[in-house]
């Protein structure tokens, strides 16, 4: 029998497919019936475009239902879905394309003209546009195919190790890298979510997450396949209009940044949230005052869980039990968690340690990366997540640090060593270090320290650089000058040092 990820949801589809799956906002539903048929029209479609099992198709668009519905035909026709972050530059895109070599790139109608230049120079065989509306080339494509044919086809065929998605996530070394996951691997993490979060038949989510990361594309999307129910489907998040729709959800997931969004809107009480079961938060750390004003000012608890691009979601808070600091729940069904010493040996409980961990949602490996992907695995087949942990008595983990320096900030993944080479190759700079530090927004956000050779030099000049060739989230929110950076006997800069000397400087700068 087939492992296709797409089957699986099949086999859980309502038995009436005149059920809702998505409402949109603008009051259009489609039903499970409409999904799966415009599913197997996108299926066709990139099929009769030559792409085969295994192929790669790169998307780059605007989150909107055709999207997230092309997902669903993809995984259907056996291809690997490759989504991109929409602040993507053209630089960085380059990698992406000339890395993955997809069969099939989808962008916006306005990039059109440039992703075809694009295309040309990394032999990707076709383009096709999608805008945030859903019309495009790509669905006009598929609306020429026809779903009901008795000589579509069924679901490629495709076993659980066979890949399903390549999400990019960042290293420390500046290159990205491509995290394969199978079929089997999204499969399993998403029915672990499903049990532990309880989701039942009358369960709605309220969807405003991006759909180009693993937090909206696959642990809310997947989730609710799993469950056969539906979602209300914002385009992007809005406080107000999130506010709006939340009596009519039993379900919310978001980043830290969506929760003080949330409180800073007066519409937030009680009385709002009365419906809703399940707030969870992930994808970057919950300040304690965000925790408690929220419960404060709603009744409701935020479900903190801890995963990563590698592994989906790895642990998670549970619902019936009370939330502790600095804690970010059990390892989920599947996951095998460890924590070592630099021997790889455990340690103890409460004793802080490498995290480590195993089981049925972790990832391949590294795209086109294996000696990258040996050093991240030991022996006995347990990855290192480069994150910081203990886990107490009761067996929750909870994190104290990354290994790694990166920070999160609105949820994305930011490598310092990235911004740091971007901004070392600036006229006028001899060298950077780029920390992370706590942001009321965004959780985390970078600060850039500058060693530069003229004082007169701008620094705004710095920020406005990179924003031409960085993603806007990995750009930092101050830039600062200093004379030197301080090292250790080895020369490594000390960034333990730069966070407490710019800290006050940090702050002010908050304030303003």
């Amino acid at each position: 029998m087939s492992a296709n990820l797409y089957t699986l949801f099949q086999d859980r589809f309502p038995d009436d497919l005149s059920q809702p799956f998505l409402s949109l906002q603008n009051g259009h539903a489609f039903t499970y019936g409409d999904v799966d048929s415009t599913a197997m029209r996108f299926a066709n479609l990139v099929t009769a475009l030559g792409v085969k099992p295994g192929d790669r198709v790169a998307v780059q668009v605007e989150k909107s239902a055709a999207a997230l519905q092309f997902y669903l035909g993809c995984l259907r026709a056996g291809a690997v879905y490759l989504p991109l972050n929409t602040a993507y530059t053209g630089e960085e895109l380059d990698y992406f394309l000339g890395d993955a070599a997809p069969v099939l790139m989808v962008c916006d109608p306005s990039a059109h003209q440039d992703m075809n230049a694009r295309a040309k120079k990394f032999g990707v065989s076709h383009v096709l546009t999608l805008d945030s509306d859903g019309q495009g080339s790509l669905t006009q494509g598929a609306g020429s195919r026809n779903a009901a044919a008795p000589s579509a086809p069924g679901s490629a065929p495709r076993s659980k190790d066979d890949l399903a998605a390549i999400l990019y996530s960042s290293g420390t070394t500046g290159r990205p890298k491509g995290a394969m996951l199978s079929h089997g691997a999204l499969a399993a993490n998403a029915l672990a979510l499903h049990k532990v979060w309880k989701f039942g038949s009358g369960d709605v989510l309220l969807h405003a997450l991006p759909i180009f990361h693993t937090h909206g594309l696959f642990v809310a999307t997947n989730t609710v396949l799993m469950n056969g129910t539906s979602m209300i489907f914002h385009n992007r998040f809005d406080a107000a209009a999130v506010i709006s729709d939340l009596s009519r959800a039993t379900v919310f997931m978001g980043v830290p940044t969506y929760y003080t969004r949330l409180l800073s809107h007066d519409g937030l009480n009680k009385e709002a949230c009365q419906s809703i079961r399940l707030f969870v938060s992930g994808s970057a750390p919950l300040l304690d005052e965000t925790f408690e004003t929220f419960k404060t000012r709603t009744g409701h608890t935020i479900v903190e869980r801890y995963g990563m691009t590698e592994a989906g979601i790895i642990t998670s808070a549970q619902i019936d039990k009370p939330r502790r600091a600095g804690a970010v729940g059990w390892p989920l069904d599947g996951v095998d968690l460890r924590v070592v010493d630099k021997t790889n040996a455990p340690v103890p409980d409460g004793a802080t340690g490498d995290v480590q961990i195993k089981g049925s949602s972790l990832f391949t490996g590294y795209w086109n990366k294996p000696e990258k992907t040996a050093e991240e695995f030991n022996t006995d087949s347990y990855f290192s997540t480069g994150d910081i942990g203990q886990v107490d008595p009761d067996g929750q983990l909870a994190l104290v640090g990354r290994a790694k320096d990166m920070f999160i900030s609105g949820g994305f993944n930011v490598f310092p060593k990235e911004i740091e080479h971007a901004i070392d190759t600036m006229a006028g700079v001899e060298e950077s270090a780029v920390v992370g530090l706590p942001h009321p927004d965004f959780g985390e956000a970078g600060l850039a320290i500058v060693v530069v050779e003229k004082s007169s030099m701008d620094l705004d000049s710095i920020r406005t650089e990179l924003k031409g060739v960085l993603a806007n989230y990995k750009v930092p929110k101050l830039v600062v000058r200093a004379d030197t950076l301080p090292r250790n006997a080895m020369g490594k800069v000390q960034k333990n040092v730069l966070r407490e000397q710019y800290r006050s400087v940090w702050k002010e700068s908050l304030d303003q």
